[in-house]
């Protein structure tokens, strides 16, 4: 199963990150990511810049309003994230603990659905496509 661990920061732990040695940082998320390497799991992963590079596109309108950043609260906003392909919740859960972050961060684990999710459209053209695009990109 595919889980999406989602990095969320507080003020606090922003503030801590800018008292860190930043190659220390990059050391420890190297050596963590590494290791889910080395142990198989890890299918992608980056980190964020700013909130105040990024826009919102808001579809509480037609057309959509655009927010150009910052916006939302700090603790709203994700970071970065890794996915993991794992046998279960709990491992996915055990991975996230293990995540070099401090005081102030939180990860949020989130299955990624699959095909079981959708067997009930399973003769949807567009759920077919998507398991032809999936495996073209897997190719």
């Amino acid at each position: 199963m595919k889980y999406m661990l989602i990095m969320r920061a507080s003020q606090e732990a922003v503030e801590r990150y800018a008292e860190l040695d930043f190659e220390a940082i990059i050391n420890a998320m190297g050596a963590y990511n590494e290791s889910m390497i080395k142990a198989g799991v890890l299918l992608a992963g980056d980190g964020l810049t700013d909130a105040a590079e990024g826009a919102v596109v808001d579809f509480q309108s037609d057309p959509p309003i655009v927010t150009d950043g910052p916006y939302g609260e700090i603790h709203e906003l994700f970071n970065g994230f890794w996915m993991i392909d794992v046998a279960s919740k709990e491992e996915a859960i055990e991975w996230a603990k293990r995540a070099p972050l401090g005081a102030g961060n939180k990860l949020e684990v989130r299955r990624v659905t699959g095909d079981d999710d959708f067997a009930e459209y399973a003769d949807n053209e567009y759920v077919q496509k998507e398991k032809e695009w999936r495996a073209a990109a897997e190719g």
